[in-house]
This record gives structure tokens, sequence and C-alpha cells, in this order.
């Protein structure tokens, strides 16, 4: 496959700024074409597929829904099956990526075609987050028939990141135990439905590491050969703003707040702040991101930092919501179309990584 055409598969929370983002950036990504699929004719989605073709994005529906979506004013480049053969990357933002990776994508299947899926779909395939196990890429995707890429969740890069800071003294594993409560906001800003009244608490699904963000952290470093002991809780409150994350990690051998605070400042991926609340920070955000998005992994509450027994560092930071994973798929498509030049490519976002937020 010759072409270096992108296809991203859903316009919804993340599929919708993951289309803008790639097709601004395009030329400096090395994408030849972005396309994008939308499964349902929505008069109120219209204008969000007017915005994202007026900036270039191509839209291919599934055939037999054509008409649905001329007879709406918006018009198709060509069908699912188009876009699928002409694409070397296919990025799926929908929550069901399991099941199109078993129903649909197998069919597909080439070495030169890569499948991503975003969050939660355990057992898509190899678990990648920016910053954390790129030199695992390689393996990854080399020599296979089928290749296939879970970036993980928002919150399980914002605690990723933490133990790689915290967890590790250079190569050396110093982890004995991370603890974390995943404080979920309750629905994005884009949504009308599912709002919540009051906080709920989640469910301890799995026995081991509590909630899918730990387990998927675990995984997601055992890529790297490292067995981490980590566990998470959940809990969603009734805002639209950020997640928020308490994180305590026990470390082997000690260290003090400077060291902490000198290691988060040293790395691109952390921004600190002086706020304390998800309002000002999405706010900064919104004013400042790109397309709101805040890049950095994490934002860490400098203020909240804390050592206890000498070892144990606990602290609260915010979740960039998905400006972390939409990073990470934006690495993973270059990673795929070409290797060599990646990490140069996207150093096109750079003004969007704050050191200070």
């Amino acid at each position: 496959m010759s072409s270096k055409n992108v296809l991203v598969i859903g316009t919804g929370t993340i599929g919708e700024p993951l289309i803008a983002m790639l097709v601004r950036s395009k030329s400096a990504l090395g994408i030849d074409r972005v396309l994008f699929h939308k499964n349902t004719p929505l008069q109120t989605d219209r204008s969000k597929v007017w915005a994202l073709q007026r900036a270039g994005a191509e839209l291919f529906v599934n055939a037999d829904r054509m008409e649905s979506f001329l007879a709406l004013d918006m018009e198709p480049v060509g069908t699912f099956e188009d876009a699928m053969n002409a694409s070397a990357v296919v990025i799926d933002c929908t929550p069901i990526g399991l099941k199109m990776k078993e129903n649909v994508y197998r069919k597909y299947e080439s070495p030169d075609r890569l499948f991503i899926a975003q969050g939660s779909e355990f057992g898509f395939g190899h678990m990648y987050a920016r910053g954390i196990n790129d030199d695992t890429l390689p393996a990854a995707v080399e020599g296979q028939s089928g290749k296939y890429i879970q970036v993980v969740s928002c919150n399980t890069h914002n605690l990723s990141i933490l133990c790689r800071l915290l967890g590790f003294d250079g190569d050396e594993n110093v982890l004995e135990e991370g603890r974390f409560l995943c404080m979920r906001r309750a629905t994005d800003t884009s949504q009308d439905t599912q709002f919540i009244p009051a906080p709920a608490v989640g469910k301890h699904g799995d026995a081991v590491f509590g909630t899918h963000h730990a387990r998927d952290a675990f995984h997601l470093y055992q890529t790297k050969g490292e067995e981490l002991s980590l566990f998470s809780s959940a809990v969603k409150l009734n805002t639209q703003y950020m997640h928020s994350l308490y994180f305590q990690l026990r470390r082997s051998k000690p260290i003090d707040l400077d060291e902490v605070k000198r290691r988060f400042n040293a790395d691109e991926l952390v921004a600190m702040t002086h706020k304390n609340s998800t309002a000002s920070v999405f706010s900064f955000g919104r004013d400042h991101g790109l397309y709101g998005r805040i890049l950095n992994q994490t934002v860490v509450v400098e203020s909240t930092l804390t050592i206890h027994n000498d070892n144990e560092v606990i602290g609260f930071c915010f979740t960039p919501q998905d400006g972390n994973s939409l990073l990470s798929s934006i690495a993973a498509t270059c990673f795929h179309l070409d290797p060599d030049s990646y990490e140069e490519r996207i150093q096109v976002f750079k003004p969007y990584f704050f050191d200070e937020v």
C-alpha cells in the first residue's frame, strides 16, 4: 500500500477532535488524506460534518445509508469499503472496537495496515501510551499480517506517567505499590445525556487491580518486561470538566519533595499547576489548548504533593481528558507511516504541551 491515508471511525468526543488535529497538521505528519466514517445520518450532526469537510477531511458512509446522508445535504466521498481499502491506518473511536475487530477489521488485515482502538477496549491489541512504551512499537507491528494497537484510556495515561517518574530510579524499578483513586467526570461537555445528580462510586470488578485503570497500566508496563503492583478505584462525579486522580506511590527507596518536583518539572509530558480546581484548569485548556485540549499526560497540583515516611509520594493531579490519548493515537499513526521520522513529526504539537497551567 503506497498511500499514507488515515481513516477515523466515529465522530464523537474522541473522533471529532482527532479528525480535526490530523487534517490540520496532515502535511507535517506525513499524511496524504484524512478520511472519516460516520455511521448514522443526523441533522444535529451535519454542522460538525460540514466543518470537518471544510477543513479538508473526507466523509465516507455505509453504502446503504448514502441516500440518507445526501438527503440531509451531507455529501460522502464514497463508501465504508472504499475508505477501508484506501487507508494505511484505521483509528476506531467507537465504544465497540473489539466487536469491529472481530466482525469487520479481520477482513481487511494487511501487513501494510494498522488498526488502532481507544480507551478500555482491552484485548484489542498491543497496549500503548506515548512516552511510556514507545520502544515496544517496532516489535508490536513488524512482521504481522494483522496489526492492532490499543491506546489506553486517558486516566491510564495519567497514572502510568506517575509510575514512570516516581516508581523508577533510572532503569531500576523501585515501586513497591501504587494506589489510585480516579474521580471521573460524569460526561463530556459535548454529551446531552447520562449526567448524574450526585457522586456514584464504581465497583472493584477486578480482584487484583480494582478497576481497569490499574489493570491496563499493569499490562502496559508488562510490554516493557516490568510487573508493577497497582490498584485503582473509581468514583464518578457530577461534573463535566475534568477527571481528577489521587495517587499514593510507595517506593523501596526514600525520596524528598524537591526531587519529586524536579522530576515532574523536567518531563515535557507533565504540566504543573498552582490551581486547585478542575474548572480553572479546564478553562485554561479551552482557551489555550488545541481544540480545547491540553496534550500533556497529566496536570500535577503542586500544593498537594507530600512525602509520607520518606518513601511514599502522595498527591492529586488532573487528567487532560482525551488530550493525552489523542496524542498517543497520532504518534502510533506516524510511527506506522514512517518509523524513522515519527518523533520529529509529532513535534508539530509541541506548542500545546505546557510546563505550567
